[in-house]
Order: structure tokens, then sequence, then C-alpha cells
């Protein structure tokens, strides 16, 4: 690959150089921040030869590259004057609260993860050598090999600083040196001291909490934060003649005094409390977060948002000394991921597929999942249901078994060893059943469900060939064009578009289905089919039927409307109720739903597609209740 060639048709379908404020990279994925998110032209982006896909979501414009991501950075880097380090001029900021959270921890933990990872394999290797009396703990080469790998873990302030500065746009070296004011070695002989003496550490008189910052994550962020605030205001009341020296002075004596006495205590008790809850949590329910992350993480990998749960994973270690909730269930997601893609390796008959889907397997069995999911499992759907099935099963496992992860690393076969620690070998033992459970469940459904993809010809129906009088929906039949064709009817009235309109990549992506969308202009969802309710949501956002002639359609009226739970719905009709077309099965307040902020597009999709030849839409643009909307082959 012409790592060049494929940088600069990046940049230019990104909007060019002018478009971007700010790039980082992780192990897979160029990271932009755009300052005009309309300027980048995805579709052809995602034609590109060495783009394996685009993710516009949590406040990021994600282009999935593969493990040769470093280079196309680099080559993205020379190619321009783009300051990553920086992160360049500041960019509209119109995002969401939960967009600007997720976006700021992954720009400030995205940069650091090589080096815990490193730290995290080297622990892995001394368990490793430990257990096979390889070395002893009294022996130089382990002291060695243990400070190495305690180093990133001891100094992660210092590594969060750097990182959180770019972040928060102020001086990184002002940043670092606030991470080494934490970790002084004479502050800390002072807290060691007023501990045994109970005398306070005082600075002009003001109290200092007796806190340990080593290892620590939440008050090194939350001071570079505060840090970005007093810099400008440190630069505006400088006198310009001595500004070189009295606006470092001003930010380090304001922010550390500040750090030290109100932030760092604050940090560390939120820190603190957020480890309280996970233990109070295993206590009740150690298996419910395992398997739901084991589940649902290739849904946050597509949207970037899985880098929202790293920071918990590592607070948990740094505070408690392991995790039992996020990093074992992203363990059984990530083996379950290769095991989907090697079962689609050994299923499939084109040599093609084989080929990718063997290699993106075994990366992703290794802790490298984008190029299976991208590649392989969201391409073909079923491999994706697969590996969220085997990875649930695998997240349940270890969290019923309270499995441990000592020194984090990417989830995979390859950090097995971080598991290896306390006082027996049972969580190591127990991770290695998690994944191999997990990659075994995901094999053998992806083997079942994967099918080769056939050629198909376009089949699509225009609407003009529709004509609306050959459907009768008081007739209460389907129309059949030739004795095998299914037609779905429209559920309400508004404008059809095309499901990758939606802002959802789970919908968008056809992830759970095949279909179409309806940008509603009326409350009333009607039965576009003659059938069976086999689920209607007590919120009343979504409801799943089953025609007399075999499709499952659902209708999920909004995105996010079920945190809505039922304001604005009311339903007429329950699980199990027979339907004809046209009959209402809900209503719900169209304006009111707006107000609220949500986006009220409608998809209409057919969940077991797969059991038929295609699923094409019937209709663009105007539509009205009763008229054809998909046509099912």
């Amino acid at each position: 690959m012409d790592n060049k060639k494929l940088a600069k048709e990046i940049l230019e379908k990104v909007g060019g150089e002018s478009n971007i404020s700010g790039l980082t990279h992780c192990a897979t994925r160029l990271r932009f921040n755009l300052k005009d998110d309309t300027k980048a032209q995805t579709d052809a982006l995602k034609k590109v030869d060495g783009v394996m896909g685009v993710v516009n979501k949590g406040g990021q414009y994600q282009v999935v590259i593969g493990s040769d991501v470093a280079n196309v950075y680099r080559s993205i880097t020379e190619l321009t004057n783009i300051n990553s380090e920086e992160g360049g001029a500041p960019e509209k900021d119109d995002k969401k609260v939960i967009e600007k959270l997720i976006d700021t921890l992954s720009g400030i933990f995205t940069p650091i993860l090589p080096a815990i990872t490193a730290a995290g394999m080297i622990k892995a290797v001394l368990s490793l050598l430990l257990a096979f009396g390889a070395v002893s703990k009294e022996g130089s080469t382990y002291q060695v090999l243990n400070f190495m790998a305690d180093a990133a873990f001891y100094f992660l302030p210092i590594l969060l600083a750097s990182s959180a500065a770019k972040k928060f746009r102020c001086n990184p070296y002002l940043a670092m040196m606030l991470g080494g004011i934490l970790l002084h070695p004479n502050f800390v002989s002072m807290v060691i001291a007023s501990k045994e003496s109970h005398e306070a550490i005082r600075v002009f008189m003001i109290p200092i909490t007796n806190a340990s910052y080593s290892s620590s994550v939440l008050p090194i962020i939350l001071i570079v934060w505060f840090l970005s605030y007093v810099e400008p205001i440190a630069d505006r009341i400088s006198p310009k003649p001595i500004k070189f020296f009295t606006k470092p002075l001003i930010s380090i004596i304001v922010t550390g005094i500040v750090g030290l006495v109100v932030i760092g205590p604050i940090g560390t008790i939120i820190s603190n409390l957020i480890a309280s809850g996970v233990h109070t949590l295993n206590q009740y329910a150690s298996w419910l977060v395992p398997a739901l992350v084991g589940t649902l993480t290739p849904l946050l990998v597509m949207t970037g948002t899985h880098y929202g749960l790293v920071p918990i994973g590592i607070n948990n270690r740094m505070t408690i000394g392991y995790d039992t909730i996020i990093y074992p269930g992203m363990l059984g997601s990530n083996v379950a991921q290769g095991g989907a893609a090697l079962a689609v390796a050994f299923k499939s008959k084109k040599s093609e597929i084989k080929q990718l889907a063997s290699s993106a397997g075994i990366t992703a069995v290794c802790g490298i999942t984008e190029p299976a999911l991208y590649g392989v499992n969201l391409r073909y759907k079923t491999p994706l249901y697969a590996a969220m099935l085997g990875g649930g099963v695998g997240g349940f496992i270890m969290g019923l078994l309270n499995v441990k992860n000592y020194t984090g690393g990417s989830p995979g076969f390859l950090t097995l060893p971080s598991y290896l620690g306390g006082d027996s070998l049972n969580d190591f033992y127990f991770a290695c059943m998690g994944a191999v459970i997990s990659v075994v469940i995901a094999f053998i459904a992806s083997y079942i469900l994967y099918k080769d993809p056939v050629e198909e010809v376009d089949q699509t129906v225009k609407a003009e060939e529709v004509k609306p009088e050959e459907v009768k929906p008081e007739e209460g039949k389907l129309a059949q064009a030739n004795g095998s064709d299914i037609t779905i009817m429209s559920p309400l009235k508004g404008i059809a578009v095309p499901l990758s309109q939606v802002n959802d990549p789970t919908f968008a992506e056809e992830i759970l289905g095949k279909g179409i969308a309806i940008e509603p202009e009326d409350g009333r969802v009607l039965s576009p089919v003659n059938g069976t309710i086999r689920t209607i949501f007590e919120t009343g956002h979504a409801v799943g039927l089953e025609s007399d002639d075999g499709a499952e359609v659902l209708i999920h009226v909004g995105l996010d409307t079920v945190n809505l739970k039922g304001k604005y719905f009311s339903v007429k009709m329950k699980d199990g109720d027979k339907v004809k077309v046209g009959d209402c099965i809900l209503e719900f307040d169209l304006e009111a739903i707006r107000k609220e902020g949500y986006d009220v597009v409608t998809p209409v999709i057919i969940s077991n597609y797969g059991n038929f030849q295609s699923v094409e839409a019937a209709v663009s643009g105007p539509v009205t209740p009763g008229a054809p909307l998909i046509t099912i082959r």
C-alpha cells in the first residue's frame, strides 16, 4: 500500500487540511476532529482502497485503517502542517455533553495506551516466568523488569498530564510539571510523616490532604483541566515585558496549590467512590456488567465510545488492584469477534473472503478487533450476531466467577497472563476458560448462520412502477406481484428515506436488518402487515410484528426514544394480538418528542432478511399509510 497516496486521498475527502482541527490515532483508526463534518465525503472515503470503514460518532470523525494506521498517520503529518501535538485551532463545539465526554476521554487515554500496554505485557511475561520458576522475586532480573513495568503505572499522572494538556489546549510541559509535583519524593515523604504524626501539611496556612497520587487517574486530569483556565488568565494579566517569566509562575503557583489543596483530594474521593461502587456491584451482581460489555463492545467500538470504558478499568486497577468488570468483558468480546471471523474463513468457498476472514480473525483473538469487525463481521451481519452472543456468554461466565485482571493490555489471548496475580492461579484459569468459551460459541454460531453472499442483480422497485391502486389494504391481503413477492405497507404518513441516512449506526449499517426509514408527519403507527404482534415495548417506542408470510418487521419510532420511558406514547395493542393492514397499533405526540430534542425518524426494518433473497425499498419520498413501502423476494 502506498501510504502517501492513501494519506492524500483521506486528506482530500475529509475536507482538506483547513478542515482539520485535531488528529490522533489509536491501534486501527485515524481520529479526526473536523471543523465542519459536512465537508467530509464519507461515502467516497469508504470506497477508498485501504480504508476499512468510517465512523462519525462520539465527537470524532474516525477513519478505520487497520494495523497500518501509524504509517498512514505519519504520512498525513508529513504532508500537512497539522500540529497534532497541540490539537490545532479550536473547532466549533456543538457536541452533546456525552459526545464531549467520550471525545475528551478518548483523546486523553488513546495516546498513553502503548505505554500502558507495554507495562501490562512486561507484568504478564514476569508472571509467566515466575509461575514456571524461571526467575525468583528476590533476583535482580525480576526486580529490574518489575520496576520497568511499574514505571508506567507509578508515573501515570505525568503521562496523563501530557495527553490531557493536548486535549485541553494548555502547555504540556507545565502540565507534566504538575504531575511531577504530585509524585515528588519530598511530597510523598511529607505525606507519610504527616500520617504518622497526625500533623497536617500546610501551604500558606492552608491544610493539604494527605493523599497519595502515584498510579492515580482522575486527580491529574482535573488539575490539568483547571490549568487550561488559569493559563489564559495568567497570560492576560502578565505585563508583556516579563510575560515569559510571570505567565508560567502564576500558572504553576495557582494551579499547584489549588490542585494539592482542593482538586487532587476531590479527584481521589471520586476515584474511591467509583472503586467502592464497583466493589458493591461485584458483591450483588458480579456477572451483569461483564456480560453487557461482552455483548455490546462491538457496537461501542463502531461508535468509538468503548474508550469511555477504558478509564474505569484503569481506575479499578489503580485503586483496588484489579478490574473485574471492563477487561474481562472486553476479553470475551474481542476473542469472540475473532472466533466469528475464523468461522467465516472455514465455511466460505470464496478465496478472497477466506483470506480476509482468517487474517482478521487471528488479529482479533490477539486483541485488535477492527479488521474483523469492519472487514468481516459487520459486513456479513450474521458473524456480528454470533460474536455478540459469544462475548456476552463469556463475559457472563467471567463475571460470575469474579475473574480479576491485574495489569491490563489489549484484551485477547496474548494478554491472558495479565490475569495472573493474587494468591492463586484461579483468575488465570477462569479467564482462559471464559475466552475459550467465547471463541467456541461465536465460532459455532457464526458457522451455522453465515452464508456466502450471492451476486444479485439490482431489483430495486422504482416508486413510479408501483401503483397504489394495486394494493388494497382494506381487503386484508398483502400484494404478491408474482406469487412469491411480499409487500410491506407503510405504517406512517411521512417522507421515506434510506436507512443509510439514519443518524444511528445500528440502523444505518443495517445491523438489525434491512429496510427503510420514514420522517413521520403525524403520530399514528398502523400495522404494515396482516399478522401478529410479537413484541410491543411498554415504552411504546418500538413494536415487532410477524406477517402471515413469515416476514419479521420492526418499527422503531425515533432514535433513543426509549429514554422517554413511555412519555408521549399511547399503546393500543399488546403482545400476541392479531392485526390487519391499517389497524392502529400505537399513537405518539410527534411535536412533543421533537421538543424534547429527539430525532423522530422511524426505521422500518425486516429483521429476518436473511431468510429472503432480497429486501428492497418500494418507494422514496412522500408516502401514505397503507401504500407499498418494502418489497421482499
